[in-house]
């Protein structure tokens, strides 16, 4: 791998490190019940908001209430979305006459973007409006963004709070993310990436002449809008079907850094947050280094193994080697405005988090190489994992942790001065379960059906691997294609929804009810029997935990898919 692949990740953990702090601070203050920074100017215009919604602000809700909530305007959003996609050929704002999406595409789509999956089975410059793009699927952008947020925060007030019977207000805590957080980030992101050549207009597509005489139709639209918070939110649902990979969508390499950087620094500011509100720094950098670990472990490990290339083109005399004319590794499916390592970077980035943006074609990668953003996927997506989605994952992997830890010691299990008990545990099992079950239910009963195997590219073992990815992703709610997999069919637009849906809501309810049940409890005092939860030993449990539940859940058919193509080569 070259120095300047070694100096981009250096560069991206140095500006992490210092944004980190201050945009988990300032979350703290937004979401403590105190005083925050831009009160002055925020505060009249929630007022305004929660007026025109009937909302009591200072009316919290018990955790049943705050999940009801959110189911309803989940289900308003979807309904909203689905209608607007179906209409939208009837729609003003829609140069390029696209005409109504077909009812099963747009219900996969609108259950895609209300869960922050982002999952397209459709290129989306020739399916989707102008408006669509913008009042739907931008719009989904923020608020299934602001949903994660606002159950990351209601799962902290859980096991931070004290025989109380609540864990917020949904309706303010949905307000303040999205008016404090994501709209300032990709207001001013969008602005940037505009100033770099990202594509902003209400064109349609314009004709052009090439240089050889022949014409080329090149689409514009509201691109640099809806990519800052496709980054921001962790959603990854591009305005263009090449998605990153466009040169429009993602010009340069610049942009290409801050598009890793936009997608990580959340969702890792989100256990600095943690650790502020619990009054323990030293539990949100556990946490913190918890998913740090995860995430470098896979970014360094995908840009080795597409910067070393593909062993099968060495055999073949092909030079994969790094010179002055040259790359190197492996670069098919590869921008070369990028590169390999560059490209795995981003790959790992996008599978740590439920982003699913793509600046390269994972089913292009060396077998070793597309390991990494399915296992990443694999982890519950919890280092650092999506907006909200990241950390609620990692603390209810804490809490079995914990629990794991009480077992060896003989004690009742305790995190933050809470005892873990069955009530919790059993959620805590739903929560770890419930995706497995969909992604390899849907995946076994796909594999032998002739209709979803015809859909496959390749046969064999890389087969397999498309097929799992295609559920995997879609149940973790990341959104990433490997590709290989014709996904826009009756069977998959509807099983590829029905896994979205389980991945998001069970794993919401679940998270919540746990976060119900803790704030009821009164906290214990620590005693010398306690197992600190705010050391490197925790850390490095908590890791080895995630490791061994994923690893007995999914290796075998990791073992028949990227592993079994890798020892073919």
């Amino acid at each position: 791998m070259t120095l300047a692949a070694w100096l981009q990740l250096l560069a991206l953990i140095t500006l992490l490190a210092v944004s980190v702090p201050v945009l988990g601070s300032y979350m703290a203050k937004v979401f403590g019940g105190k005083r925050a920074p831009g009160d002055r100017f925020f505060n009249p215009i929630e007022r305004v908001i929660y007026r025109l919604g009937g909302i009591d602000p200072d009316r919290e809700q018990k955790w049943t209430i705050y999940a009801l909530a959110l189911l309803a305007f989940s289900l308003l959003s979807v309904l909203a979305l689905f209608v607007l996609q179906r209409v939208q050929e009837h729609l003003p704002l829609n140069p390029t006459h696209a005409k109504g999406v077909p009812s099963f595409l747009a219900f996969n789509t609108a259950v895609s973007f209300l869960t922050n999956t982002n999952w397209q089975n459709y290129a989306g410059e020739t399916t989707m409006s102008h408006l669509t793009q913008m009042a739907g699927l931008a719009v989904q952008n923020f608020v299934s963004a602001a949903v994660g947020l606002a159950v990351a925060i209601a799962l902290i007030r859980g096991l931070t709070r004290h025989r109380a019977g609540t864990i917020g207000n949904f309706w303010v805590d949905l307000t303040r993310a999205i008016t404090r957080i994501l709209l300032p980030f990709a207001f001013v992101f969008a602005l940037v990436f505009v100033t770099q050549g990202m594509v902003q207009n209400f064109s349609g597509n314009t004709t052009a002449t090439t240089v050889e005489g022949k014409s080329q139709v090149i689409p514009g639209g509201p691109v640099a809008s809806q990519e800052s918070i496709k980054e921001v939110g962790t959603n990854g649902g591009g305005f263009y079907n090449a998605n990153s990979a466009h040169p429009f969508e993602n010009p340069n390499g610049f942009t290409d850094f801050l598009e890793i950087y936009l997608l990580l620094v959340i969702p890792f500011a989100l256990a600095w947050t943690f650790g502020k509100m619990a009054g323990n720094k030293k539990q949100g950098i556990a946490v913190l280094m918890a998913m740090l670990t995860l995430w470098l472990a896979a970014s360094v490990g995908a840009m080795l193994f597409e910067a070393n290339g593909n062993s099968a083109l060495d055999a073949a005399r092909v030079n994969q080697a790094t010179t002055s004319s040259q790359p190197g590794g492996n670069m098919e499916g590869k921008e070369s405005r990028f590169g390999p390592a560059s490209s795995g970077l981003f790959a790992a980035a996008t599978t740590d988090t439920s982003t699913g943006a793509v600046n390269s074609s994972h089913d292009s990668f060396t077998p070793l190489g597309g390991l990494v953003p399915l296992v990443n996927i694999m982890l519950g997506e919890v280092s650092p994992g999506g907006v909200g989605s990241g950390l609620y994952g990692m603390l209810i992997f804490a809490l079995l942790a914990v629990f794991i830890a009480g077992l060896m010691v003989g004690r009742t299990p305790e995190y933050l001065g809470k005892k873990i008990q069955a009530a919790e545990m059993k959620l805590v099992v739903i929560y770890v379960l419930a995706v497995p079950l969909v992604i390899l239910g849907f995946a076994g009963a796909s594999i032998v059906m002739n209709g979803p195997v015809s859909s496959l590219l390749n046969p064999g073992a890389h087969g397999l691997t498309e097929m799992v990815y295609g559920f995997a992703s879609t149940g973790n709610n990341n959104g990433s294609a490997f590709g290989g997999l014709s996904g826009n069919t009756d069977w998959f637009n509807v099983t590829f929804a029905i896994c979205m849906l389980v991945g998001r809501f069970i794993l919401i309810i679940s998270a919540l009810a746990v976060a119900g049940s803790l704030a009821r409890k009164q906290t214990v005092p620590e005693s010398s029997g306690t197992f600190p939860t705010d050391t490197p030993l925790f850390t490095g449990l908590l890791v080895s935990v995630i490791v061994v539940v994923v690893g007995l859940t999914y290796l075998p058919v990791l073992a028949l898919g990227p592993i079994v193509e890798h020892l073919g080569l």
